[in-house]
């Protein structure tokens, strides 16, 4: 009976990793893995393409330069993929509150709920890294092998590389386990606020230690004593000094670093399993009590009123419920870290790109235009999704004005949720950074952009923020727009950005500049609200399926023509 109950919750917990109701597609969970694993075996193959092609009889510098590069950008691509596969199924990590109720009143042990809890991570670590390193952990472990090693060197290179990606991976997961069960000692309302800013933290760390991290370079580089300092603070130095020492292809110039390194590696790898380890027996005496005997989040009794209000009543109300909705669901807040995330990546890119003053104000420029469409993009992505049926019948059952006062309210949460943000922290940046009358005119330029964005991105939107039934992939057809305007918005930002900076050295150009984006911004208000006003617009409640046949409702008098 045990080894039943156990495949029974192995098979529920693996499907359960990612929220299956927002990102499958019609509920299908194999299909949404399919897709995962098609992009890691299709990034896999990319890469190992260059081992394919690689020219043996290159110069020995250029030759181990490449190989280094190599080796420490498929550790870290490693660790930061099963890092943020573990940021997004935070929530599934640990038993929740549904879990526990249950499987509570059911005669199945709680040592059965986390041996298989533990199962299906191990699984999902075995398959990420299985997955990514499939084609690469056969095509360059030849490569890494010592030079004249024969067969004997290409065997050890190989046990080394697959033993060093699963110790990085290892070591990712546990860190990632060990920081969230920790933290779930907290009271049960604390650790619930607190959760969501330790997510999205730690999705936003693992981009950018990833993107900012170098490259070793050469045996010289690696050695030098500034770069000592970095190393000691990167994990993914440590399992590239341990995939040395086990490759046996340690430089005798730099012996004692890449020993330290691989000491670094054991003993991180070490203290994460037992942070992990102790995280879920603590889980087991303590949280699984906790969730039962303590309530979750809850609206505090007299709580100041810190929101201001946003126009009548029935937009502040639509506003508020908004923010606060953002601030309390991680679901939404993690698919809108995605979005940023991809913002902050291109920017974090960009400036690693040495270049002139010049050509470092014109990064900045593109940045901020670039970071507000992912963040508007973000926001309107995760506004069709509900976040409780409670609130579906709160706004069916309240006297809701027109589609016109509707879209006014909506699209003033778009503005307070993405707009707003973005324009105040580049105010702030820029004011204090650039002279007062470059910054002021792009922050009007910037403003215009937002308006823009926000009434594009709203054309035919007809739902409460929130609040409309989500029928499962419905985000499929969102997210591909959004990264196909993405690139659009790319390409033309960089033009834009350039214009932009000729018009601020003329006050004529600047002028003309202006009032070509308030006619841009006057034509999408005007086809955002033409939309609104038609006689078939009316806010949805409940999101149906496309029906299978479709009738011409040809008809006259009650009668259908012939």
């Amino acid at each position: 009976m045990t080894k039943i109950q156990f495949r029974v919750l192995y098979r529920e917990f693996l499907f359960r990793l990612v929220d299956l109701e927002l990102l499958s597609a019609r509920g299908d969970i194999s299909r949404l893995l399919g897709q995962l694993g098609a992009v890691l075996l299709f990034l896999s193959f990319a890469l190992s393409l260059r081992a394919v092609f690689l020219d043996p009889n290159m110069p020995a510098a250029r030759l181990l330069s490449i190989q280094w590069d190599r080796e420490h950008m498929l550790i870290a691509l490693t660790m930061v993929t099963v890092g943020l596969f573990a940021v997004l199924s935070w929530d599934s990590a640990f038993p929740d509150r549904r879990d526990v109720l249950v499987l509570a009143p059911l005669p199945v042990r709680a040592r059965t709920l986390f041996l298989a809890k533990i199962a299906v991570l191990a699984t999902a670590l075995s398959v990420t890294v299985l997955a990514l390193n499939v084609l690469t952990g056969l095509a360059w472990p030849p490569v890494f092998a010592p030079m004249h090693s024969g067969f004997g060197g290409v065997s050890r290179s190989l046990a080394a590389f697959w033993i060093t990606v699963f110790a990085a991976g290892g070591f990712m997961l546990c860190s990632i386990l060990g920081l969230h069960g920790l933290a779930a000692q907290l009271p049960r309302q604390k650790f619930l606020r607190l959760s969501g800013l330790l997510q999205l933290m730690a999705f936003g760390l693992l981009l950018t230690v990833y993107l900012l991290t170098p490259g070793p370079g050469t045996p010289k580089t690696l050695a030098a004593h500034q770069f000592q300092r970095v190393l000691e603070w990167i994990p993914s130095y440590w399992f590239f000094g341990l995939f040395h020492v086990l490759n046996g292809s340690v430089p005798y110039e730099i012996q004692g670093t890449i020993q330290s390194l691989a000491s670094r590696a054991l003993a991180g790898l070490a203290i994460a399993g037992i942070g992990a380890g102790t995280a879920f027996l603590l889980s087991y005496f303590r949280t699984l009590r906790k969730i039962v005997e303590e309530p979750d989040i809850m609206p505090g009794a007299g709580s100041i009123h810190w929101l201001p209000r946003f126009g009548n009543s029935f937009t502040t109300a639509i506003v508020h419920f908004s923010i606060r909705t953002l601030l309390r669901s991680r679901q939404h807040r993690v698919i809108l870290a995605f979005y940023l995330g991809i913002g902050f990546s291109v920017v974090l890119l960009a400036a690693q790109v040495p270049g002139s003053q010049e050509r470092h104000l014109t990064e900045v420029l593109v940045s901020s235009v670039w970071i507000l469409f992912c963040s508007v993009a973000g926001t309107r992505v995760v506004f069709p999704m509900p976040i409780q049926l409670r609130a579906n019948w709160i706004f069916r059952v309240t006297p809701v004005p027109g589609p016109h006062e509707s879209l006014i309210a909506i699209r003033r949460s778009l503005l307070v949720l993405s707009v707003a943000p973005v324009w105040v922290v580049s105010a702030v940046i820029f004011l204090s950074a650039w002279p007062s009358w470059i910054a002021v005119g792009h922050l009007v330029v910037l403003a215009f952009v937002g308006g823009i964005l926000t009434d594009v991105f709203l054309i035919g939107f007809q739902k409460i923020p929130f609040t409309c039934s989500y029928q499962p992939g419905k985000s499929n057809a969102p997210m591909v727009f959004a990264a196909l305007a993405g690139l659009l918005v790319l390409v033309f930002t960089v033009e834009g950005v350039a214009l932009e900076q000729r018009a601020l050295a003329s006050p004529a150009r600047y002028g003309l500049m202006i009032a070509v984006l308030c006619v841009a911004a006057g034509c999408a208000r005007w086809w955002s609200v033409t939309r609104a006003n038609t006689p078939l617009a009316a806010l949805l409640f409940e999101e149906a399926e496309s029906p299978a046949i479709f009738a011409l409702d040809l008809h006259r008098d009650g009668r259908f023509q012939a």
